[in-house]
């Protein structure tokens, strides 16, 4: 097993480009490297500028590489198609041309990813979690959809960049059966899978099942740890995504519900080789302990078996 463990800027809040308590791009890049990450996510769009020659210097200096840019956005609207369209073109040309690692032995696509995520629906953020009473997209809209994410992919795969799909909680990608409709509406050639443990298990599902079941879907995972009380607490009301992780429903790897090890043993059976990345959204206003946060998660990993 081939892998090396990456970061991302939610590690610090950044989910919201307009959200005026983010830290600054550089502090991220920097408690990354202090940490000991190697790589990292590009964030939201609009978060890292997109100025070549500054955010090459300051990978560079940090030894780090971007392994992964993301649209975090409606992909179900007519009207977005165009914005997606322009983000998809910005991220591919700005990380095609950005510092990042070569593939890991085996890796099934070079990097870098396009990770693509629907958001941007309050009836569904509401009731996140909650896949017995969530909404779900009529089927012109969901084929809408899925006509928008088969172009954003095709851009992607233009610049040589893999696109892969993130069910997320709280927009119309969240649950089995949207996933599994996902799995048999877009082509594998075109697009693969990232799978999040939090998400799976935050939205009903076991994520060393779901890993499983479409290893052959899957180009890339992320990492995440859920504290069960606060889960279960949050469970018992309707409460959007992100408010919940500002309550610490996601908390540092090791320290939460998910089974770590059982997870090393299963990605060793369905011979995963490449990237994982650690997340734990939380509000940027308790950034503070990101950079203790993020050490924490990558050295429990390093103790159940993940060498990088």
């Amino acid at each position: 097993m081939s892998i090396k463990i990456a970061s991302a800027p939610c590690c610090w809040g950044v989910d919201d480009p307009e959200n005026p308590y983010l830290p600054h791009w550089k502090t991220v890049l920097n408690e990354a490297s202090t940490a000991g990450y190697k790589g990292i996510e590009l964030g939201p769009y609009g978060y890292i500028p997109l100025d070549i020659d500054s955010v090459s210097r300051e990978l560079q200096n940090l030894d780090l590489n971007i392994i992964a840019g993301t649209i975090f956005d409606d992909l179900v609207a007519p009207a977005n198609l165009t914005n997606l369209l322009q983000q998809a073109e910005n991220i591919c040309q700005f990380i095609t041309r950005l510092p990042m690692p070569a593939a890991e032995q085996d890796q099934k696509f070079p990097l870098p990813y396009l990770v693509i995520i629907d958001w941007g629906h309050p009836e569904r953020d509401i009731k996140a979690g909650h896949g017995d009473t969530a909404l779900r997209l009529s089927e012109p809209n969901w084929q809408r959809m899925i006509s928008h994410i088969r172009a954003i992919a095709a851009i992607a795969r233009k610049y040589g960049v893999r696109a892969v799909i993130h069910p997320h909680a709280g927009g119309y990608i969240e649950f089995a059966d949207e996933i599994e409709k996902l799995v048999s509406d877009i082509d594998y050639e075109l697009a693969g899978l990232c799978l999040d443990t939090g998400h799976l298990y935050y939205s009903g599902m076991d994520p060393e099942l779901w890993l499983r079941k479409y290893s052959h879907k899957v180009d890339y995972i992320h990492f995440k740890d859920i504290d069960l009380s606060v889960y279960q607490q949050i469970m018992q009301k309707e409460i959007t995504f992100f408010a919940a992780c500002a309550r610490g429903v996601m908390c540092p790897i090791g320290k939460g519900v998910i089974d770590y090890t059982a997870l090393k043993t299963c990605l060793e059976d369905i011979n995963y080789h490449g990237f994982i990345t650690i997340e734990q959204e939380r509000d940027p206003r308790n950034s503070d302990t990101s950079l203790r946060d993020v050490t924490e998660s990558r050295l429990f990993l390093h103790q159940v078996g993940f060498d990088h």
